[in-house]
């Protein structure tokens, strides 16, 4: 089957062997996957390996065999990925045992995928398979950063800097169906437009003095995946009181802030990564009431994923950047 794998620290496309399944596994023909910006550093993260890994976390399509402990499904189901690997239930941090789908296993970029059944949820019938696959990393990932650890809720002034990216555009859905009034940061205009549609509610340039534009807010959330290049400009616009949720680090990982200012403002800090079974399911239940829908800014053939890698390492999309997969 046709793959896109990393392999002696590059990526290429190639030939490999399809999975087998074991007793608790399903093999889905792959439709449709998601790109993800974890996929860009897998170069960064895998030495010297000459035993290829394919990439990808996200994907949706349909059941083609499946091993005989499967239980929940059956030949022919349409069915989504949950790349989120051995975190079921609910809990403070994920369990010991904790991955990620597209590395160390074999990931979904791929016309075949062998994962086990609980790994695996129904497709939301409404959608296509392109916009299944756009749900379960981003979905999760921002479902756990605003909700499970911001709590946001319709008191709330939310603010979500470098708000474009398929995590983002989730964010600002969940944010917005809880009451909350939401303000974005970008540097583009077409993207501001983008996230305007979405109902975002102020729009401030990422090149503005933050300090001054929001003066006249009150911003008592913020939701931070860009890092250093951010953190001290979320600090300094943050309420007494607010909670700052940081899940990424696009830019430098170290920062420094001012402990004493943190403490007389009675401010919080929380992070965040990914989530679990059950925010992937409330997600999927969100979807399914037509409350929140996946954004997708491209889709891309196979044939051109490296195409697909250069728009997310060029920030220019907003929302996911989705790889229509290869029948074999």
């Amino acid at each position: 089957m046709k793959a896109y794998v990393h392999v002696n620290d590059r990526y290429e496309v190639r030939r490999v062997k399809r999975p087998s399944i074991g007793r608790h596994d399903v093999l889905i023909e792959m439709k449709a996957a998601g790109l993800n910006r974890r996929d860009l550093y897998i170069n960064d993260r895998r030495y010297g390996e000459e035993e290829p890994l394919v990439l990808g976390s996200d994907g949706a399509g349909v059941i083609v065999a499946y091993g005989e402990g499967v239980t929940r499904f059956t030949k022919g189901d349409a069915v989504l990925v949950n790349p989120s690997l051995r975190w079921f239930e609910q809990s403070a941090y994920p369990p010991a045992e904790h991955d990620i789908l597209g590395m160390p296993d074999d990931g979904t970029f791929a016309s075949y995928l062998a994962i086990h059944e609980e790994q695996v949820e129904a497709a939301i019938d409404h959608l296509s398979w392109e916009e299944n696959a756009a749900i379960a990393l981003a979905g999760m990932t921002g479902y756990r950063a605003i909700v499970t650890k911001g709590q946001v809720t319709e008191q709330d002034t939310v603010l979500i800097p470098g708000a474009s990216s398929g995590v983002a555009t989730f964010m600002v859905q969940y944010a917005k169906t809880r009451g909350a009034r939401v303000i974005v940061t970008t540097r583009s205009e077409k993207k501001a437009e983008a996230l305007r549609a979405l109902g975002v509610d102020r729009v401030v340039s990422t090149t503005d003095d933050w300090k001054k534009e929001l003066a006249e807010e009150t911003i008592t959330l913020i939701v931070d995946s860009v890092g250093s290049a951010t953190f001290h400009r979320s600090m300094d616009v943050l309420a007494k009181g607010g909670r700052l949720v940081t899940f990424g680090s696009s830019t430098e990982d170290e920062v420094s802030f001012d402990v004493r200012q943190f403490f007389y403002a009675q401010q919080s800090i929380y992070g965040s990564t990914m989530g679990c079974r059950e925010e992937l399911r409330a997600v999927l239940d969100e979807v399914r009431s037509r409350n929140v829908t996946p954004v997708i800014d491209r889709i891309v053939p196979f044939e051109q994923i490296e195409e697909a890698f250069e728009t997310l390492e060029n920030s220019t999309q907003v929302g996911k950047v989705i790889i229509r997969l290869p029948n074999r």
